[in-house]
């Protein structure tokens, strides 16, 4: 019988094995826009699930505070047993024996206590602050996970920008291909014809296998950029991801409204700058904390104890002596060495520099607004100068090939319009690239990004 489950087994962990390898496991794909790729980041970037984590635990912490507050109540028990009772010496006067001591043993072989300690806060100063604290350090997470979520929309943005852009330079890598190969078809066709030397048919041949290169090392770096977008969203690498926006559909501003634009009041919409203010609230509450640590602190307690004792383990619990207890405990700071007043002290100072890095942040947000600003103008007009240019060699390659065909033109002057062709789509790309991701900066600088 057990050969025959042995032998089951054996088939069925066959079986599956065979299914398993017929079945090889399907890694999801995903056809995603950039609003698409912010959300997914949103929810599965490690930085922000922390940061939420760290909200989650600043509201335990806010409960813990609480706590403190409500009353606290503690059990405890004891078990003695007294291998040798306590001998205690009593003076001889008391049995007529002056000048002397009398050794006696008092107590028992056996001792229990069950006792209840229970205390609740009346008032301290100190508690109160630190219950406001709590809270305001809960905010504190909260603002830290509204960073971490603009700082996903920045880097998913510009890694999305990064992979458009390299899509969009292998299209005109591949229009500039077609070109050439279509002209080397040609030249190598008169060359038999003997209408045009070797040299031009080899010239022309260089320009084709140097964009051919440039395309395959282009292509590979498509395939990095799209593995640096699904790493900035918290994709994992091996997904299936592919994108549904096109260059066309990302939207620049026009220069003259950025040039109308002059918020001197951009920081107080910066995330960064309301973390400052979150902290300086924090430096205060800390302040009033040390202040208190002045004030009395008052408390009520209670207790009560079951005590057992007998010389017989068995009877220990037969006989109970009770006691209980209320009372208040009343506690005056009157000198500690004045630490209480260096501690104030020390706290005004937090303050204080707390309060000089947010002006020192204001400036410096006001600055970067500044420069975002004259950043996107001159990548804006330099993505239009290069445009420009871009349409005037694709002017001049095309009359150069139509005066080479006409025979009143060079191969030398179609290689040259060819490469200032290609040097044009180079810098058009580049101005594409910089003007976008400065966009992405300037909205993060106008704090757009919410």
């Amino acid at each position: 019988m057990k050969n025959v489950i042995k032998a089951g087994l054996v088939l069925c962990m066959a079986t599956l094995n065979s299914y398993a390898q017929q079945t090889p496991a399907v890694s999801p794909s995903y056809d995603f826009t950039l609003a698409d790729c912010i959300q997914y980041a949103y929810l599965h970037q490690d930085t922000i699930v922390n940061a939420r984590l760290d909200v989650k635990s600043a509201e335990y912490k806010v409960k813990e505070t609480t706590g403190i507050g409500l009353p606290q109540i503690n059990g405890s028990a004891s078990f003695l047993d007294y291998v040798k009772i306590p001998t205690t010496l009593i003076p001889g006067e008391f049995i007529g024996q002056p000048g002397t001591y009398i050794p006696l043993k008092f107590g028992v072989k056996y001792q229990s206590n069950l006792g209840l300690d229970a205390s609740q806060i009346l008032f301290d100063g100190s508690y109160l602050v630190g219950l406001k604290a709590s809270k305001t350090y809960k905010e504190l997470s909260q603002r830290n996970v509204t960073r971490s979520l603009i700082e996903a929309n920045v880097q998913v943005t510009k890694a999305y920008y990064q992979v458009l852009v390299s899509g969009e330079s292998i299209k005109l890598l591949d229009a500039n291909i077609k070109q050439i190969k279509e002209q080397y078809d040609q030249t190598a066709a008169q060359n038999k014809q003997g209408f045009v030397e070797k040299i031009d048919v080899d010239r022309v041949s260089v320009q084709l296998n140097d964009l051919v290169t440039t395309r395959a090392n282009t292509l590979r770096l498509l395939v990095l950029n799209i593995q640096m977008l699904k790493f900035q969203m918290g994709m994992p690498i091996e997904t299936q991801l592919t994108l549904k926006d096109k260059l066309e559909d990302v939207k620049l501003e026009e220069t003259e409204t950025i040039l109308a634009a002059t918020d001197t009041a951009a920081y107080h919409k910066r995330v960064e700058y309301s973390l400052y203010e979150t902290q300086l609230k924090l430096n205060k509450l800390d302040l009033q904390r040390q202040k208190s640590q002045f004030l009395p602190t008052l408390s009520a307690v209670a207790n009560y104890t079951s005590s057992y004792q007998n010389n017989s383990f068995n009877t220990l619990y037969n006989s109970q002596f009770p006691s209980s207890y209320i009372g208040i405990n009343l506690k005056v700071p009157i000198f500690n060495g004045f630490q209480r007043t260096n501690q104030v002290k020390q706290a005004k100072i937090s303050v204080q520099k707390t309060q000089n890095d947010m002006d020192n942040l204001k400036n410096a947000l006001n600055l970067q607004t500044s420069a975002a600003r004259i950043g996107y103008i001159n990548g804006l007009q330099t993505l239009n100068n290069q445009k420009h240019n871009r349409e005037v060699a694709e002017e001049v390659l095309r009359v150069s090939r139509i005066k080479y065909q006409q025979g009143v033109g060079s191969s030398i002057e179609v290689t040259q319009a060819e490469t200032s062709l290609v040097t044009a789509d180079n810098s058009y790309i580049q101005g594409l690239y910089n003007a976008l991701i400065s966009k992405v900066d300037l909205d993060r600088a106008y704090g757009r990004i919410q």
